[in-house]
C-alpha cells in the first residue's frame, strides 16, 4: 500500500517554547544525561508493549525480543537511539511530543525560580527528558510506528527546537521509535563508540532490557567483516536491579536507578530494598526524593510506585500500593503472586495488595523514623519538602496514627522563628511540672499564630504552645486528639483549663471580677447582641483588652475561614468575647456614661478582637468610621 503524503508544520504552544528554550540553554548540569533520558524513554516504550501484548500478542508482529539500539553515523554526524517498543501514532506524537503535557506546563513554569540548579531538577520531574536531546543536537528527527498499525502509518516528526515542528506520514516497516540526533559541531564527542559505552554503563546498566551497540572489529577481522551484516552486542547488564542481592549493588547504582524511574536529577534522600518471602512473595525498592515535585498538590495528577509482576511491567502509578499521604515515594514493587492481567479495578479488591500496601507503609515510616533519629538535619530537609503531606496521615491511616504523630514537626513559642522543628516527643519532655495537655493554636499565618493574644497567659507562665499555620493543620488536629496519653488542646477554644498550672488566686479573682463588673459585661452583651454568645472576664489575656473564644466542640474560627476560602459552607458559630478587666480600655469603657460612645467603643473592641485572630470584618467601613470618630473626639478634647 502506498503512503499518501500528509505533511504539516505546527507551532509549539507558547509555554512549551519557554520550556524548550530552558532546555536548549543547557539547564542540565551534565550533558551526558541526554542519553540516559532517551534510553529511559525507549525502555518505557518496550515495557508498555509487553503490557499491552498480554491481551493481544499480535502486537509483537512476530518479533518478541525487545531491545534498544544506539548507533552512530560519523559521516552524517548523527546519533540514533532505536527501540522496538510500543511506538507512537500520529496523534500520540502530537499529544506527547508537540505539547509536553500541556495541562501542567503553566504550573511548571510558575515553579521555576531562575536558579539553574533548582530549575534543572524541576525539568527532570516535569518529564521533558526527550527534549534533553537539544543539549547536544541542533535538529532532532523522530520516526515512529505504533504496534498493530500497518507500515503505511509511520510518522516522522522533526524540529530544531525553535518554535515549530514538522509532522509527516511515512512508511515504516518495523514498529517502535527511532530518535535521530543531528549533533552540533562541538558535540561530536558523542560519535565515539567508547564514550557512548561508558555513558551507558554509568547511567543505564540497571535497565532490564538489552541496550545494544554494533560490535566493532579491528585489523584483519574488520576487513573480513566489512561487507557482512552488522553484529550487535549488549553493553549493559540488562537485569532488573531490584532482583539483585543488596550486597551486589552500590549506592551509586541505587541512585542511578532512582533517577531513571523518577526522571529526577538529584540523588534520593533515602531508600529501602527488601525481598519478602512466604505466602505472599514480592520485592520492593522504595525511594524518598530530596525535593517535592511541582505537581504534588495536583488532584488530577496520579501518583504511585511502578508495579511489575514477575519482572513484567504492569503499570506506572499503582496508587493502591502506597497510601495517598506517601504519594511522594517513588519506586518499584515486583510481585510473584499477582496475575499478569491485573488491572486497577482488580487492585482495589485484592488482599495481597492490601498486605503489600501495609508493608510498604511500615517500611517507609521506619525509614523516616531512622532518619529523624540518626540524621536530624536530613530529616529537617525532608520535612521542609514533604511535611504538609505527611500531616494528612493521621486522618487517613488510623492504624499508624501514633507513629505518624511521632514524625510530625511544628513551630512553637519555644522554637526559633517560624521553623517547624519541634516534635511532640520533644514538647512532652519540656512540659512544665503539673502540665497535663499539649497546647496549640491554629491560625492562617505564622505571624498571626505567634502574636495571638490567646498566648499571653502561656508566655507569662512559660508554657510552650505549638503554632499551627498550614491549612492542613485543622484537618490534622481534628483527627489527632492525643499523643502518648496527652490530650491536644486548642488555646482558642472553651474556658481555659490549665489544670495544676492554673493560679487559684487568679481564678478566684476572675469570679469576683465577674460579680463586681457585672453591669459592664451585661452592657457589652447588650451592645454586641447576636454577634456573640456571651461576655466574660479572661484568664488568657495579660496585655490585650479582648479576644474571641469559641466553644470546646465548635468549629474554630480559622477552620471556618479555610472552608470559606475553598468555597465550602461553614456553620455559623457565635464566639464568646473575653475581656481583660485590668486593661485601661476596659476601665475607660466602664466609666463611659454616653451610650452612643459606649456602643462605638464596644463595637471597636469586638472588631479588634476579630482582626487580632486573622478574621475579616463584616463591615470594614463601619469600623473605620467608628475609629475615625473616636480619633477626632480625642483630637478635639486635646485641643
Amino acid at each position: 500500500m502506498t503512503v499518501e503524503a500528509h505533511k504539516e508544520t505546527l507551532e509549539f504552544k507558547a509555554e512549551v517554547s519557554q520550556v524548550l528554550d530552558l532546555v536548549i540553554r543547557s539547564l542540565y548540569s551534565n550533558k551526558e544525561i541526554f542519553l540516559r533520558e532517551l534510553i529511559s524513554n525507549a525502555s518505557d516504550a518496550a515495557e508498555k508493549l509487553r503490557f499491552e501484548a498480554l491481551s493481544d500478542d499480535g502486537l509483537y508482529e512476530g518479533d518478541v525480543d525487545l531491545r534498544i539500539r544506539v548507533e552512530v553515523d560519523r559521516e552524517a554526524g548523527t546519533l540514533t537511539i532505536s527501540d522496538n517498543g510500543i511506538g507512537l501514532s500520529r496523534q500520540e506524537v502530537v499529544d506527547t511530543i508537540g505539547s509536553i503535557a500541556s495541562s501542567g506546563t503553566r504550573r511548571f513554569l510558575e515553579n521555576l525560580s531562575g536558579d539553574q540548579a533548582k530549575d534543572s531538577n524541576l525539568i527532570g520531574q516535569f518529564g521533558v527528558g526527550f527534549y534533553s536531546a537539544y543539549i547536544v543536537a541542533d535538529r532532532v528527527t523522530l520516526l515512529s510506528r505504533r504496534a498493530g498499525l500497518g507500515p503505511e502509518h509511520g510518522v516522522c516528526w522533526e524540529s530544531d527546537g525553535r518554535g515549530s515542528y514538522t509532522l509527516e506520514t511515512v512508511e515504516k516497516a518495523s514498529r517502535g521509535t527511532d530518535v535521530i540526533l543531528h549533533l552540533k559541531d562541538d558535540e561530536k564527542e558523542f560519535l565515539d563508540s567508547w564514550r557512548l559505552r561508558s555513558i551507558i554503563g554509568k547511567f543505564s546498566d540497571h535497565i532490564a532490557l538489552p541496550v545494544e551497540m554494533r560490535k566493532e572489529h579491528y585489523g584483519e577481522e574488520a576487513e573480513e567483516k566489512k561487507d557482512a551484516p552488522p553484529e550487535y552486542e549488549r553493553v549493559n547488564r540488562a537485569t532488573a536491579l531490584w532482583m539483585r542481592a543488596k550486597s551486589e549493588i552500590s549506592e551509586e547504582e541505587y541512585h542511578d536507578f532512582y533517577k531513571h524511574i523518577s526522571h529526577d536529577f538529584e540523588a534520593p534522600l533515602a531508600y529501602a530494598h527488601n525481598r519478602v518471602e512466604g505466602t505472599n512473595e514480592y520485592t520492593t525498592l522504595l525511594f524518598v526524593p530530596k525535593r517535592a515535585p511541582f505537581d504534588l498538590w495536583d488532584r488530577e495528577q496520579k501518583h504511585g510506585v511502578k508495579l511489575y509482576v514477575k519482572r513484567v511491567f504492569i503499570m506506572d502509578e499503582a496508587d493502591k500500593l502506597m497510601p495517598h499521604y506517601l504519594r511522594f515515594v517513588k519506586g518499584v514493587v515486583d510481585s510473584d503472586d499477582l496475575p499478569l492481567n491485573v488491572s486497577r479495578e482488580i487492585l482495589q479488591h485484592n488482599r495481597k495488595i492490601d498486605t503489600i500496601r501495609q508493608a510498604n507503609t511500615k517500611r517507609v515510616l521506619g525509614l523516616l523514623e531512622s532518619m529523624a533519629k540518626d540524621e536530624p538535619e536530613t530529616y529537617a530537609e525532608f520535612w521542609d519538602e514533604f511535611g504538609k503531606v505527611l500531616k494528612e496521615g493521621p486522618a487517613e491511616d488510623f492504624g499508624n496514627k501514633e507513629r505518624l504523630a511521632g514524625l510530625l514537626r511544628f513551630a512553637s513559642t519555644k522554637g526559633e522563628g517560624d521553623a517547624q522543628r519541634v516534635s511532640l516527643d520533644a514538647y512532652i519532655e519540656r512540659m512544665k511540672e503539673g502540665q497535663e495537655k499539649i497546647y496549640y493554636i491554629t491560625a492562617d499565618s505564622p505571624a498571626a499564630a505567634r502574636h495571638s493574644p490567646h498566648l499571653e497567659v502561656f508566655r507569662k507562665k512559660d508554657v510552650e504552645v505549638l503554632l499551627l499555620s498550614d491549612r492542613v493543620d485543622e484537618w490534622l488536629v481534628s483527627h489527632l486528639t492525643e499523643y502518648q496519653g496527652k490530650a491536644l488542646q486548642s488555646v482558642t477554644k472553651g474556658d481555659l483549663d490549665l489544670g495544676e498550672l492554673a493560679d487559684k488566686e487568679e481564678q478566684a479573682a476572675k469570679e469576683k471580677a465577674a460579680e463586681e463588673h457585672g453591669s459592664l459585661l451585661e452592657h457589652l452583651q447588650k451592645v454586641l447582641g447576636e454577634r456573640i454568645e456571651a461576655v466574660r472576664p479572661s484568664t488568657r489575656l495579660v496585655d490585650s483588652p479582648a479576644c474571641l473564644v469559641v466553644g470546646e466542640h465548635d468549629m474554630s474560627a480559622n477552620l471556618a475561614r479555610v472552608l470559606k476560602a475553598v468555597g465550602q459552607n461553614a456553620p455559623e458559630t457565635r464566639p464568646t468575647l473575653e475581656v481583660n478587666l485590668d486593661h485601661p480600655l476596659l476601665k475607660r469603657l466602664e466609666a463611659e456614661t454616653d451610650d452612643a460612645r459606649f456602643e462605638d467603643l464596644g463595637l471597636i473592641l469586638f472588631d479588634q478582637a476579630q482582626l487580632a485572630e486573622g478574621g475579616q470584618l463584616d463591615d470594614p467601613a463601619a469600623f473605620v468610621g467608628r475609629l475615625n470618630k473616636l480619633m477626632l473626639n480625642m483630637m478635639m478634647a486635646g485641643a
